[in-house]
């Protein structure tokens, strides 16, 4: 199998962030220690959220708080969690969690 491209990836990494977003793993550190994505990619990645239209908000006090979606936009997130095993084996990262 040939190596995915950047764009793909990029891609797969948003969704599969915002899927855990919206399924409770909502603080860049629980992103960390479930998909074992450095610090900085997981802000990266949650900030580039909205150029897929998918709208987050943080909730809550800096260090009690978390993100949640509040519009998906043109992703449909039925899809994300149905190929949610598929997205995080393309990109190398455990499957539980």
């Amino acid at each position: 199998m040939s190596k995915p491209s950047k764009t793909k990836t990029s891609f797969y990494r948003r969704l599969l962030v915002a899927h855990l977003i919206d399924n409770g793993v909502n603080t860049v550190p629980s992103i960390m220690d479930v998909t074992g994505m450095p610090r900085r990619t997981a802000q990266d990645t949650i900030e580039a959220l909205g150029e897929l239209d998918i709208e987050t908000e943080f909730v809550g006090a800096n260090k009690n708080g978390g993100y949640q979606i509040t519009n998906w936009g043109a992703i449909n997130r039925t899809w994300v969690k149905k190929h949610l095993a598929e997205i995080k084996a393309l990109l190398d990262y455990p499957t539980t969690g």
